[in-house]
């Protein structure tokens, strides 16, 4: 009496067997494998054998594109985030805000927050892995924030001279302090709290107050 193969669980398949890639694929095989061991083993365990037995790629080809495990997380990082050119569009400032921080908290709580936490706990007190960490810094989600207000200012919603690089980081820093400070998840009344009580009055310059100095 013979019996249906049983289907090849993740751990029993030879990585080393699958077909050698090349340039783009490559490099998003090798991406997608530094994920998935992420999820499976976290950062402190997370190594360059496993990730390049995983792509089905050679360890030589992985320290060719990325030096260190630094430089190999963060573009990892960055390969699962969205085009940061084309952020939710709600139709209010408010609503666009709120999505792009939720979808930012939600990251924060899977692989990527468990990278970013590695990471910055390698750079701590090593100037050179911080350097590493810190040119890293592609500013994408100041782009799509830039893009959200930008359309809210095209909306009528928001003053183009309360619009500052500062103002536009504010949303991200916060939470970004708040993952460092406090964990994941981040729950969602913090990110309404940063939208509302922040965010909103900074790109939205005061109205005259009727009989005050600027009335006429």
């Amino acid at each position: 009496m013979s019996f249906p193969a049983r289907p090849l669980a993740e751990a029993d398949v030879d990585h080393r067997k699958r077909p050698r890639r090349r340039g783009a694929a490559l490099e998003g095989a090798i991406l997608e494998a530094v994920l998935a061991e992420l999820a499976e083993a976290g950062y402190a365990r997370l190594s360059v054998e496993a990730v390049a037995d995983r792509a089905g790629a050679s360890k030589a080809s992985l320290y060719r594109r990325w030096p260190s495990k630094v430089e190999l997380v963060m573009d990892a990082m960055y390969h699962m985030l969205p085009d940061a050119g084309s952020p939710p569009d709600t139709g209010s400032l408010r609503g666009d805000l709120l999505a792009v921080l939720r979808a930012v908290a939600e990251r924060l709580a899977g692989p990527a927050g468990q990278a970013l936490g590695g990471v910055l706990s390698d750079a701590l007190g090593d100037p050179e892995k911080a350097r590493r960490v810190r040119s890293y810094a592609r500013g994408s989600g100041q782009a799509g924030m830039r893009e959200v207000v930008r359309r809210a200012v095209d909306r009528g919603e928001v003053d183009p001279a309360a619009v500052t690089e500062r103002r536009l980081e504010s949303g991200h820093a916060m939470l970004r302090h708040q993952f460092i400070t406090r964990g994941v998840p981040i729950s969602d009344d913090v990110i309404v709290e940063i939208v509302d009580e922040v965010m909103i009055p900074l790109l939205q310059l005061p109205r005259p107050r009727p009989g005050g100095p600027d009335t006429l």
